[in-house]
């Protein structure tokens, strides 16, 4: 088990019961998903940028990356229906855990000039 679901599982969750007043512990709210998505602006006229961009994510997460297909066309962008333009990645359960506690503790206080998440970004 992750620090960081352990420490949810023994400090956060009885907290969370204790003074907003749930119920029970699965009343709580509790991360369900983590979802990471590239958008590849060059994959239009360079396939091979794609197959990097999402060997990178898979390399990220450790886990392999699905290639994301355009949903319609648009002329202005040369893009056609169901071209590849991104690579996803959906992180649930340990994984999930283990990639925000290494986001959280390591990569993010090493960005330089960090000023923190905004909370319009969840």
């Amino acid at each position: 088990m992750s620090r960081l679901h352990e420490r949810y599982q023994k400090e956060v969750l009885p907290w969370l019961q204790k003074e907003m007043g749930y119920p029970n512990r699965m009343a709580a709210p509790r991360l369900e998903k983590i979802v990471l998505n590239m958008g590849i602006g060059e994959a239009i006229q360079n396939i091979k940028a794609l197959d990097a961009a999402a060997a990178e994510l898979g390399q990220i997460t450790g886990q392999k990356a699905i290639v994301t297909r355009a949903k319609k066309s648009i002329a202005n962008f040369k893009l056609r229906k169901n071209m590849p333009i991104g690579a996803s990645v959906t992180l649930r359960g340990e994984r999930m855990y283990e990639f925000l506690d290494r986001l959280v503790n390591i990569v993010l206080p090493r960005v330089r000039d960090f000023k923190g998440l905004s909370s319009k970004s969840f």
